[in-house]
């Protein structure tokens, strides 16, 4: 786990006061790429504002171009585009896809391919090789694709040749694209995006799609929630048993609305609302939604059980975040903290946590172990490298306070992770003499981070 490869230096800035900052965060990851995805399978233009332009938008609206699709960024303003989908309904088979380190990429965009004219080949970083994807691919074989590997079964590179037959009638066995409905049951313990990526599509299936999860327990239950929503919201009937952990798409034709804005990511703002925890004053985030299907919604309430106020002033009709450290800045730790809902924040609440007061387990998180790089060993180990005390767990992990004089500077890895790199930053708020390494990584869903960090701080 060592990036031994990128020597890039970012000295963390300490806070020397509370602080006192407003901070605009740019749209959210996870709905951009789903926007993107869904106005590619649609029938005319779509244009998104409030696009987040990021490594990971830049590889999704990457590898639709590969497939046909054309992604047209206003000259004015670069968070706007416009999606145009092929005009025949088919994607361009025979091309090379390029997934990066993007989740959503390497999930969402196989099941395009299932609708191109050949074969698409998918290859990214060589992290990515670590990334699981064989649940998604199973499916996609289970609908009558075929997959190809060119290194270890489940992983990338691979190929996908989608089936001869495209259309057919209703009724049938049940299995396959033209077989009526279509019924696939894979294990979708390691991500949520394995479900996700399989209802984008549901609906282009001729009779639609039924998916069993046969797993224990599935993760990111909002991350599916925000999927069904969009489906839903692009003219789709998708519907979810959770409780049995089926869900079922009809089919029918999918077109998002001509204009669609996207709001902010809302676990992009972790970090900086997080900030007023640690170092002391108030941070403040506008155009905080009144209702989301982000996983990212749930963080103020987190950080009131850790002891922040947070309310929600509107201001010239915009309404805000707005949280401010306790009295005095104690941070209240949290016991046994199921976070089975939002495990994506859970590295900016670590770093707070390793201020409280009292020790936290969280738990509901083992699937981080398969994102960007395992994430439950690398908090783990940067909490000890500066002289904080955690653990392993079978589901997550323990955060045992120290006292602050007892943390220490040290050059911590970023693992080529954003949130990693994100969570050093926090902890380098508190800690003087904090280096991260390849700082440069959240570019991957912030691409101005350091510009935006130091700006909070000045």
């Amino acid at each position: 786990m060592s990036e031994t490869n990128h020597p890039e230096l970012w000295p963390a800035p300490t806070a020397h006061g509370p602080i006192n900052a407003t901070v605009i965060i740019p749209g959210s990851k996870s709905l951009s790429n789903r926007y993107l995805i869904l106005a590619a399978l649609g029938s005319r233009p779509v244009t998104l504002v409030g696009l987040l332009r990021s490594r990971d938008t830049e590889l999704m609206m990457g590898a639709l171009a590969a497939l046909g699709v054309r992604c047209d960024v206003d000259p004015n303003v670069e968070t706007t585009v416009t999606v145009t989908p092929p005009a025949s309904g088919r994607f361009r088979g025979n091309v090379d896809v390029y997934c990066g380190l993007a989740g959503t990429v390497m999930r969402f965009v196989p099941g395009l391919a299932l609708f191109a004219d050949g074969p698409v080949r998918f290859d990214g970083d060589e992290q990515a090789y670590a990334r699981p994807m064989k649940p998604v691919l199973d499916g996609l074989e289970q609908l009558g694709a075929t997959i190809d590997y060119h290194g270890e079964t489940g992983r990338l590179p691979f190929t996908i040749t989608p089936p001869a037959e495209l259309l057919g009638t209703d009724g049938g066995s049940g299995t396959g694209i033209g077989a009526g409905t279509a019924h696939v049951a894979i294990d979708s313990s390691g991500s949520s995006q394995f479900i996700s990526g399989l209802l984008l599509i549901g609906s282009r299936l001729s009779g639609g799609l039924t998916l069993t999860h046969t797993g224990e327990k599935t993760p990111s239950l909002p991350h599916i929630r925000m999927t069904i929503a969009d489906v839903n919201g692009a003219g789709g009937h998708a519907l979810a048993d959770e409780a049995a952990r089926v869900w079922t798409v009809r089919p029918g034709a999918l077109q998002l609305p001509d204009r669609v804005v996207v709001e902010p990511d809302l676990s992009n703002a972790a970090p900086f609302l997080g900030a007023a925890l640690i170092a002391g004053g108030t941070v403040r985030v506008p155009h905080w939604p009144v209702e989301t299907t982000q996983p990212g919604g749930l963080l103020p309430g987190y950080l009131e059980r850790m002891g922040a106020a947070v309310t929600f002033p509107e201001r010239d009709g915009i309404r805000y975040c707005e949280v401010t450290a306790a009295t005095g800045g104690a941070v209240r730790g949290l016991g046994d903290f199921d976070l089975t809902a939002a495990g994506e924040i859970a590295p900016s609440l670590a770093a707070i946590l390793v201020f409280a007061d009292a020790p936290t387990r969280m738990i509901g998180i083992g699937h981080l172990r398969g994102h960007e790089t395992n994430r439950l060993e690398a908090l783990v180990r940067e909490i000890r490298r500066v002289g904080g005390a955690a653990r392993e767990l079978p589901d997550g992990i323990e955060i045992t306070p120290v006292p602050r004089a007892d943390l220490h500077g040290a050059v911590m890895e970023s693992y080529a992770d954003h949130r990693m790199a994100t969570f050093a930053a926090m902890i380098g708020l508190a800690v003087p003499g904090v280096e991260i390494v390849n700082v440069a990584t959240t570019r991957k869903t912030l691409p101005d981070f350091v510009g935006m960090w130091t700006g909070m701080l000045a």
